[in-house]
């Protein structure tokens, strides 16, 4: 096990190397564990935290960040519990412990009300989290959330449960390679997350679709991003199911995206919906 930590440690180190704008490593305790984060973007700009998907940890976003954080003071966390540099004490349980989980990060960082966005799982947790907390959140931008519009495709789910069952470096990859239809993603998070794979991890929260009623009366300004060319999850539905039950929410389908290809190439939607 010292030999995989190291290689994750390694591949970390070595991404986090080519983020693309100044940034600061930061650690925020919380009673469920120490949270990393990643800080870039002007201290006078207005603060937004990034939630990344599951086991992809916050280099997931390297490739968005550089626009992001020229208008936001960016905060991107490594999920407790999940893999990446933030080891749980205590597991994150349920839905209220995620809520419970980003309140405290936020009080740490002495932020009140936030932009919040996540893409994958992390759209599920900030959709989660706006839907408790709609005080602490300015504007919400969920990138191709799963469980949260519409199902995993079958044939995701074939092709992601060996890595569900038996979780490989190479079997990450051939999930990663099969899903973006072999559009490149970038390198060195795909190292990290290969590495990543190898590594324990909490038991994964349960995540049910929210409330359609709570959904609705929702006034957090929120966008939805969908990966036009996604294999996770049919992006037609995705939009369909934002913009039907959230009916407030501005919906746009990237062309060509898929869900592992993404976060970046969302930036700028995100960005243009942040003004």
């Amino acid at each position: 096990m010292g030999d995989r930590r190291a290689q994750f440690d390694a591949a970390y180190a070595a991404a986090l190397a080519r983020w693309p704008v100044p940034v600061a490593s930061r650690e925020v305790g919380t009673r469920f564990g120490t949270t990393h984060l990643l800080v870039s973007g002007a201290p006078s700009a207005p603060p937004m935290v990034l939630l990344p998907g599951g086991g992809a940890t916050a280099l997931a976003w390297a490739g968005a960040v550089r626009l992001l954080a020229a208008v936001r003071r960016v905060h991107v966390l490594d999920p407790v519990g999940d893999a990446g540099r933030s080891p749980a004490t205590t597991p994150v349980a349920g839905a209220d412990d995620v809520t419970e989980w980003l309140a405290q990060v936020l009080d740490g960082l002495g932020l009140d009300a936030v932009d919040l966005a996540g893409h994958s799982y992390g759209g599920w947790q900030a959709l989660t989290f706006a839907l408790d907390r709609p005080g602490r959140v300015r504007r919400l931008a969920l990138v191709d959330p799963t469980t949260t519009f519409a199902g995993f495709s079958p044939g995701y789910l074939l092709h992601a449960v060996p890595v569900l069952t038996r979780p490989t470096a190479e079997r990450l990859r051939s999930l990663v390679r099969w899903e973006t239809g072999g559009r490149p993603v970038d390198a060195a998070w795909l190292e990290v997350a290969a590495a990543g794979a190898e590594l324990p991890t909490a038991p994964p929260v349960r995540t049910r679709r929210p409330d359609a009623a709570r959904l609705a009366a929702l006034t957090v300004p929120t966008l939805v991003v969908a990966a036009g060319d996604g294999r996770a999850q049919d992006p037609r539905q995705v939009a369909r199911g934002a913009a039907r039950t959230m009916p407030q929410a501005a919906v746009v389908t990237l062309p060509g995206a898929t869900h592992h290809t993404l976060p970046a190439g969302s930036e700028r939607a995100v960005t243009e919906f942040l003004r």
